[in-house]
Formats: C-alpha cells, structure tokens, sequence
C-alpha cells in the first residue's frame, strides 16, 4: 500500500470543497431566498427545511446501501462522484431559480419541495461514497486524521467564498429581487463549473487502495454490522448529541452579528476568526494523535470547546474579544470535526474483523444519519431558543431575554451538548494501538484466505 502524498490530502480536500458548493449554498442563503426574492412565507418554509432534512437521514441509508453493491473498474465509490457530482451542482441551479408561477403559491410550494428533496437525494449520493472513499485510501491512523483535517478544511473554503461573494449583492439588491435572482442564478451556473472540476481532481488523485471483497454484503449482514460494532455505536450516539450545539451555533451566527455585535456584516469576521483557526489545525492535529492518539486529541479538543463555550456566554462584547474568543472556539471545533471522520473509518475495520464483512458505505450512511438528525434538530433548536426568549422579528432592537437566548445558543448550547457527547465518547472503546492489531490481524487472515486460494486455484 502506498503512503499518502500532499496530492492526496488536497485531492480529498477538493471533494467537499465541491460539496460545500451546493450544500453550503442552501445551508447558508436558501431561506432568504425564500423570503426576500421569491415571497414565501417563512413558517412553511422552515417546516420544509426540518422534514426534507428528516428525507436525507434516510436517504443516505439508501445510498450506503447502493455503494456496497457497487462494483465497477474504478472501484465501490469514485463512479458515483464521477457520474452523480454533475447532476447535484444542477440541482443547485435548480433549487436557486424558482419559475414564475403568476404568484400561484401553491405551485410555488411544491417546487420548493420538489427541488429541496433533489437537492438532498442527489447530495447523498455523492456524500457518502466521497465519504467513505476515505476508509479505502489508508488504513494508518495518522493518514486518516490528516484527511479528516484537510476534509474540514473544504466547508472553511466554501463558506468564506459563498460569505464574500453572496453577502454583499443580498444588501446591494435588497429592493430589487429581480436582479438578485439573476445574479443567484448566474453564480450557482458559475458553481456548477467550478465545483465539477473540484470533483474530478478528487476522482483522479483519491485511489482506492484498501481491497474489497467480491460478494456484496446483504441487508442482513448490513444490519448485523452495525449491531456488533461497539465503536460506531459510541461515535453515532455521543455526535448526535455533540454535534447538536456545533450546527446550532451556524444557523445562529447572523443573529448574533445583528443584534449582539450590532451589525451583520461583522459575521464575515466571525467566520474568519473560526476559519483562520482551522488552518491552524492542520498541523497541530496529526501531531497530537501521533503522541497521545486520536481519542485523547478528540477529548482534549472537547474540553477546550466546553470551556471556551461557557466563556462565549459570559464574556464582555468587544470586537478584539469576541474575535479571538471565536478563534478558539473555531480551534476545539476544527480539531474534533476533523476527527470524526477518521473515527467512522475506524469502525470499518472493526466491523470487518468482527463480522468478515466490509461495509464502508453502510457505515459512512449509518454514521451520516446521525449526523443529519443532528442538523434537523439544530435548526429546530434556534426557533425554539429566539421563541422562548421572546424574539420579536423584523425588530430593530431585542429584548434583554431574546439577547440571551442568541448568547446561549452561541455559547452554553455547544459547551453543553459537548460536555454529554465527550461523556459518551469516554467509552469509545477503539484506541489507535487497539486498531493497529485489528489491521494486523485482519491483514493476517486475507493472507492466509490467499494461501488457503493456492491449491484450488492451481487444480484448474
């Protein structure tokens, strides 16, 4: 097996560069597209958003599925990045250019569902095998964590493109949504260029090296996997509750640069404060896990988020201070999301050597489903905070409740659902030397299957 080069990790990073131009498009901008150029009502909106969310968890179920039955020259996962990455940036173009239906709502609404649940279907198919893709170029602890890094770094990218370059023309064309549509259009066509291309450096510099048995595993076996595998068990249910206060905290951010810091604009700051110190991560995190390994890393990065959380909450609003409290904070996230990724991979291996079987889209989708109920309830969990603090919209100023609630999901919602997801981590029971013997092992038994092969083989 080779060793991973620097092409490699910015192959991989390229993948979810691209995926970020269509996720983080809609993530970050659909619903003010909603409101402010096609007219829609934001309740009915938002009740969409937490349903078709619920549709992807599922969805990516489906796709884990389809990519372990997949076989084909190129491998389990590239075909689908190859053939499937071009339909969904279209999607996106799609999702961003409702027609003109005289005003007729209805129409209007089930083009909203119809385009929204292409969108998501079609991310899944490209999601999850540009996921697991990972688990099949290295099986060295340290490699994996370097993907898993320079994977992070893909959503900092997009974000800080779509921010510069959208944020501006949604105030320049405040009153004139005929010209912001144009220009959204235009800009996601522009996506669809930019992000096929990200696509195939990923297909050609990210090759699968780990090899897959002949006879795709069954339903079955697929369940039984996950029933078995202790480790992804612990990583499902400890993100699903971690990962709650991370996605809170970016549906939140806007609301936070408005009325705390007294300016939207200044959410351009806060993603630069946390994406400055991503690329700080990348150095620091293969590091660590080389000296004290992945889950202690993962533990030490928790801690730093739980504290610098309860200090988000508290600390006194000025810029310098925020700032620098939000690079910290960006710091702890960046080094456990990173990781993650390199933890689900993991768990591929253990559920080989405890089954025979690898399942690496089953388990990338399995794990993804936590992650999108997480995402679900996050944006659940915003409404539920400004109503319950008494938010007034369309307000030029809040009351004092409403500015808490917005201080606590930036702050205590992440140091608090981190504090429960660490405590469940603590009993992830996969350590890095743990995982070197069970690819020892795993290694030991193909060689002696290719042993036991010989002699039937030469009988004909």
């Amino acid at each position: 097996m080779k060793p991973l080069t620097w092409k490699n990790y910015l192959g991989y990073g390229a993948g979810d560069l691209a995926n970020n131009m269509a996720f983080s498009m809609q993530a970050l901008f659909l619903m003010i597209y909603y409101t402010n150029v096609v007219g829609l009502n934001p309740a009915p909106v938002a009740t969409m958003f937490l349903i078709v969310r619920f549709w992807d968890a599922f969805a990516d179920l489906t796709a884990g599925r389809m990519v372990d039955l997949t076989r084909s020259r190129w491998g389990k996962f590239r075909p689908w990045i190859l053939f499937v990455s071009l339909p969904l940036l279209l999607s996106s173009v799609a999702l961003f250019s409702m027609p003109k239906f005289g005003g007729d709502q209805t129409k209007e609404y089930i083009y909203m569902y119809a385009s929204y649940l292409l969108l998501g279907t079609l991310y899944s198919l490209v999601n999850i095998p540009y996921g697991s893709l990972a688990t099949s170029m290295t099986q060295d602890p340290v490699e994996r964590s370097r993907l898993g890094v320079w994977r992070s770094m893909g959503p900092v990218f997009g974000i800080l493109l779509l921010v510069l370059v959208i944020s501006p023309k949604i105030s320049a064309y405040k009153k004139d949504p005929e010209r912001l549509q144009s220009f959204l259009t235009q800009t996601t066509l522009i996506f669809v260029a930019v992000g096929f291309l990200l696509y195939m450096v990923t297909f050609f510099t990210c090759k699968e090296q780990i090899p897959h048995e002949g006879k795709p595993v069954t339903l079955k076996e697929t369940g039984r996997a996950f029933v078995v595998n202790k480790p992804l068990q612990v990583l499902c249910v400890s993100n699903f509750i971690y990962l709650i206060g991370i996605f809170a905290v970016q549906g939140a951010q806007a609301y936070y640069a408005l009325y705390i810091l007294g300016d939207s604009t200044k959410m351009i700051y806060l993603i630069l404060a946390s994406s400055l110190a991503t690329f700080v991560a990348v150095p620091i995190v293969p590091k660590m896990v080389s000296r004290v390994g992945k889950k202690q890393t993962f533990i030490v990065a928790s801690l730093l988020m739980i504290v610098v959380g309860f200090w988000l909450f508290f600390m006194p609003i000025e810029l310098p201070v925020v700032l620098a409290s939000f690079f910290l904070f960006g710091l702890a996230q960046s080094m456990a999301m990173s990781l993650l990724f390199a933890f689900e991979a993991d768990a591929v291996e253990y559920g080989e050597y405890k089954t025979g079987q690898r399942t690496e889209g089953a388990t990338y989708a399995i794990y993804s489903f936590f992650r999108k109920m997480s995402q679900a309830l996050s944006a659940s969990l915003v409404g539920f905070a400004l109503a319950a603090g008494a938010f007034v919209p369309k307000a030029e100023s809040q009351p004092d409740s409403a500015l808490t609630a917005i201080k606590a999901v930036i702050g205590l919602g992440p140091a608090v659902f981190a504090l429960v997801g660490v405590a469940i981590f603590w009993f992830y029971p996969l350590t890095d030397d743990r995982f070197r013997e069970i690819v020892s092992e795993l290694r030991a038994r193909k060689a002696d299957e290719s042993v036991g092969a010989e002699p039937s083989a030469a009988a004909h």
